[in-house]
């Protein structure tokens, strides 16, 4: 089975479990409330974030350097507001592990290595040299 088809129909199953559980343990009206709350923490803090990622990276184009980290951070912290802003609890926690530095730079280094070890096997490429031959050169077969 394809696995965003799967992930699509697999996170609304964990939500549902969710909130039903804890719905369970502090109630209905507490479980919506703690909905908004994280919703509205994790989207200023996302704001945050974002706001000091792009004065990292203007920082590192000051300094002639190309800021690929602070872009990868800028498409994470937006995934995470995106993940905040859908109500439930599953999301909220992905949400916010992509939101704090901490744990955005250790799922980034865990996947440049996971890429670049799997790249660094597969070098399916020919090496050569060409030469351009005039129409009357005798070396033309």
């Amino acid at each position: 089975m394809n696995s965003i088809l799967l992930t699509l129909i697999l996170i609304p199953v964990i939500e549902i479990y969710l909130l039903i559980k804890i719905g369970s343990q502090i109630g209905a009206i507490s479980t919506i409330f703690l909905i908004f709350i994280t919703a509205i923490v994790g989207i200023y803090y996302a704001k945050y974030e974002g706001l000091n990622t792009l004065k990292s990276g203007f920082f590192q184009l000051s300094k002639n350097k190309a800021p690929t980290f602070e872009m990868l951070s800028g498409a994470a912290i937006a995934l995470a507001a995106l993940l905040l802003i859908i109500p439930g609890f599953f999301t909220d926690i992905i949400g916010f592990l992509l939101i704090f530095p901490i744990s955005r730079k250790l799922l980034f280094n865990f996947l440049s290595k996971k890429f670049s070890h799997s790249k660094s096997q597969n070098n399916n490429f020919i090496d050569g040299e060409f030469e351009d031959i005039e129409e009357n050169d005798d070396r033309k077969i």
